[in-house]
């Protein structure tokens, strides 16, 4: 891929994660932008309406980012299809919240398994490619990886250690050619912030978060913000402005969010906490939906 800034037209661009939200927004940012997009993830039929809204060539594979087999599957039948692939944009994720000690196992680990395990996947089966193309690899993070919060462990676990691991990939493969870049999202209107907005508890915890840390910002401008990225190869990309300037407080900021502030909190919410306990535990949103189906869906054809 050239290293040009804006040249992503006739390009072979991976998204995974790619049947909402960020994801299928960014497939058709750069699908106007005359990139060929392949589209991964759990849910075919949305997957298939994405692809078909596309104004170039598109494609989409059916698979479970922590399915190492199905992975390699797609990634060796996505450089078959495009004849190579450029770019790849590892975006799968899922969520849940609530307190640690109230957490669904389950749940919990499936976070840890599709957001960290579930890029390691991605980026096993794609790295060759784009070793190949010399190529540009983009690890969707988020504000969780700069700070910590409470009742977000799974979460913040797992995008901090997909921001470690990028960091290292940029280090082992970039003598070959390949760029590495991590993206930032702060909370941004889709499904799944919208899912977890469905529980007051959490909804109200969040508004008390330091400003700007506590609003819900538009989906567009944040992919916008991406596409410019991968158009840069940039090795950190901000989806809002303001955190940019997160990276030189981040030491700082685990004793501010958990620390006193978050422990006056925590007393607060800890009746509304107990009350409301039995509601909580699954993934959440749609795509957190999706997933829970497909996990459920696998056990019954193990069983």
């Amino acid at each position: 891929m050239s290293r040009r800034h804006g040249l992503v037209e006739g390009k072979t661009v991976v998204v995974t994660g790619a049947a909402r939200g960020v994801g299928a927004l960014l497939a058709r940012r750069l699908a106007a932008r005359g990139a060929r997009l392949a589209l991964v993830g759990l849910e075919p039929d949305e997957l298939k309406k994405v692809a078909d809204s596309l104004p170039g060539e598109a494609a989409h594979w059916h698979a479970d980012v922590t399915d190492h087999d199905a992975m390699a599957a797609a990634a060796a039948e996505v450089e078959e299809h495009f004849g190579g692939i450029d770019v790849v944009v590892a975006n799968a994720g899922v969520a849940t919240g609530g307190p640690f000690l109230d957490s669904d196992a389950g749940s919990f680990d499936r976070v840890i398994e599709v957001n960290l395990l579930g890029s390691v996947a991605t980026a096993r089966a794609f790295l060759p490619a784009l070793v190949r193309s010399r190529g540009y690899h983009l690890q969707i993070a988020s504000l969780a990886a700069v700070t910590p919060a409470p009742m977000m462990a799974a979460y913040c676990a797992s995008k901090s250690g997909v921001e470690a691991f990028a960091h290292c990939l940029r280090g082992e493969v970039g003598h070959q050619g390949v760029d590495v870049g991590v993206g930032y999202l702060s909370w941004t209107d889709t499904d799944m912030v919208r899912g977890a907005d469905e529980d007051e508890v959490l909804r109200d915890m969040r508004a008390r978060l330091p400003w700007p840390s506590n609003k819900t910002y538009p989906l567009a401008p944040a992919v916008e913000r991406l596409v410019a990225g991968i158009e840069r190869r940039s090795p950190h990309v901000y989806g809002q402005w303001w955190l940019r300037g997160m990276q030189s407080v981040r030491g700082a900021l685990p004793s501010l969010v958990t620390g006193p502030l978050g422990r006056r909190e925590m007393r607060k919410l800890a009746p509304r906490l107990a009350a409301t306990r039995e509601a909580r535990g699954g993934l959440v949103g749609a795509g957190g939906a999706a997933d829970e189906r497909t996990r459920a869906l696998r056990e019954t054809r193990d069983a």
